[in-house]
């Protein structure tokens, strides 16, 4: 039977108290673990949605697995065919894992072999927190395992909770949340031309490529630096000493 609305919010809120204190990404989670395994919840991951150069371990912020999942998903890289990094992507409220997350078992057997391989683990159900943060980048909090008892009304208490351990987790470990694919050669090259006020098309002639192409290397440069325009991605670059003034 599920607690009452008033035992889950005592539950949340002391949590809410307690890890704003804790100065360890352990300290977080063992008290995420507790919380959660009052909802019957055994396990969690906290990760950003990577980018298409990324590998899973590049966004992964803490997690508590079964035994040898956590390897048997780095190792056969199904982060690009996961479901649920998908539909995390086109939505900002919680999901249920991996119920509500669509996928062609035609077309895409790959995304049936994640699916297929979580159950064997028994990573049977769950719920996904997706979490917008201010660098514009998505956070995607699972808790699950083989079953979860979890009411409808106890969804925003949880919800609450993700955020802020994810939150307290992101800050007790700032290197590891932008884990950025580093520029190649090229579009350093261009980026420092852009810095120095050339155009596109000036910066083609002085390269002896297309316009076009020097416009695709600098999309390429905003979408790794996570920049939302040329100006703030060479802003990043300078700060980043990816580029010399």
């Amino acid at each position: 039977m599920h607690r009452s609305v008033s035992r889950v919010r005592c539950d949340v809120f002391d949590f809410i108290d307690d890890v704003q204190r804790l100065t360890t990404t352990a300290g977080v989670t063992d008290a995420m673990r507790a919380t959660l395994g009052r909802f019957g919840l055994e396990f969690y991951c906290f990760n950003f949605l990577p980018d298409t150069h990324q590998t899973f371990a590049d966004v992964l912020l803490a997690a508590h697995l079964p035994n040898g999942w956590l390897e048997h998903y780095l190792e056969r890289q199904f982060v690009h065919d996961d479901p649920s990094l998908r539909h995390c992507r086109r939505t900002r409220r919680p999901y249920r894992w991996f119920k509500d997350c669509s996928y062609d078992p035609e077309r895409e057997p790959r995304a049936v072999e994640v699916v297929q391989r979580a159950s064997e683990f028994g990573l049977l159900d769950g719920w996904v927190i997706p979490i917008a943060t201010l660098s514009s980048r998505i956070g995607h909090v699972w808790m699950g395992g083989r079953t979860t008892d979890v009411a409808e009304s106890d969804m925003p208490s949880l919800h609450l909770m993700a955020l802020y351990a994810f939150d307290r987790v992101r800050r007790i470990n700032p290197g590891i949340v932008c884990k950025k694919p580093g520029l190649t050669s090229r579009e350093r090259e261009v980026l420092t031309w852009v810095a120095l006020g050339k155009s596109a098309w000036e910066i083609g002639e002085i390269l002896k490529i297309s316009e076009r192409t020097v416009e695709w290397h600098v999309e390429n440069t905003c979408r790794k630096l996570d920049a939302v325009n040329r100006t703030q991605a060479i802003a990043i670059a300078l700060r980043d000493r990816i580029i010399q003034p």
